[in-house]
């Protein structure tokens, strides 16, 4: 099975998320239930980057070299080249 790291946005919040998962879809419909966390403040995610890995290991490794970014500017341009 694929994994991915995956970026999704919320108008509402005007904010980005940055996770990894096995399955996108049924990630970004738990993302929009309500919920305890910071996703449960909106119900308006939508997915505007994926890429996939062949384990699981190189989808959080992806992951947590995003979030080390601690920029918004580097996210937009890379969900922008997509």
């Amino acid at each position: 099975p694929m994994y991915y790291f995956y970026i999704i946005y919320s108008d509402f919040l005007d904010r980005y998320y940055v996770g990894s998962c096995r399955d996108t879809e049924e990630r970004l419909r738990r993302h929009n239930s309500n919920h305890r966390g910071f996703t449960g403040k909106a119900d308006d995610w939508r997915l505007v980057y994926r890429e996939s890995f062949p384990s699981k290991a190189g989808a959080t490794s992806r992951e947590r070299e995003v979030k080390g970014w601690k920029s918004r500017k580097l996210i937009e341009v890379l969900v922008n080249r997509a």
